[in-house]
């Protein structure tokens, strides 16, 4: 299985520019609006690839002048873009990470590193399927399945090493 692009240099403006696209055609072919502050909220926490909390989506709003950038304000632009599938809670962080496949419903499976904090999503039905059926035999109804592992990632490990 080859790294997630979030673990390799890369530009990552085009991570932000891709993820803004992309949600404008989502939320047009679900009807949903996407205003300029929940657009801002989404370029936020695609900012990097490291989950960020919602008091520090808020600082930088209001460090950029933003008067509307108040709790709730932000927990419902949050809360718009976690319905739209645009972006991930990482439940262990009470952070947010965008999501790279906002077209598709899907279960979240995250490697989180505990060095950098960078946070990338997995695609893998296998770890899926495997709950599904361990929660079927156990008699379990699951009707929230977010799954979330952390470590370090290739890059921190290889800098440990060396140190």
């Amino acid at each position: 299985m080859n790294a997630p692009q979030a673990l390799h240099p890369h530009d990552h403006r085009h991570c932000i520019d891709d993820a803004l696209s992309r949600a404008e055609t989502v939320c047009a072919e679900r009807g949903a609006r996407m205003t300029p502050l929940r657009r801002r909220v989404l370029e936020l926490v695609w900012d990097s690839h490291a989950p960020i909390g919602a008091y520090a989506i808020m600082d930088l709003l209001r460090a950029a002048d933003d008067r509307a950038a108040a709790p709730p304000t932000v927990y419902r632009a949050l809360e718009f873009l976690l319905d739209q599938g645009l972006v991930h809670k990482i439940e262990s962080l009470n952070a947010f990470v965008g999501c790279d496949r906002p077209e598709e419903r899907h279960i979240s499976q995250f490697l989180i590193c505990t060095s950098c904090k960078a946070a990338v999503e997995l695609n893998d039905p296998a770890i899926t399927q495997a709950v599904e059926a361990s929660a079927h035999q156990s008699g379990f109804s699951l009707n929230r399945l977010t799954i979330e592992a952390q470590g370090l990632c290739s890059a921190c490990r290889t800098g440990r090493e060396a140190a």
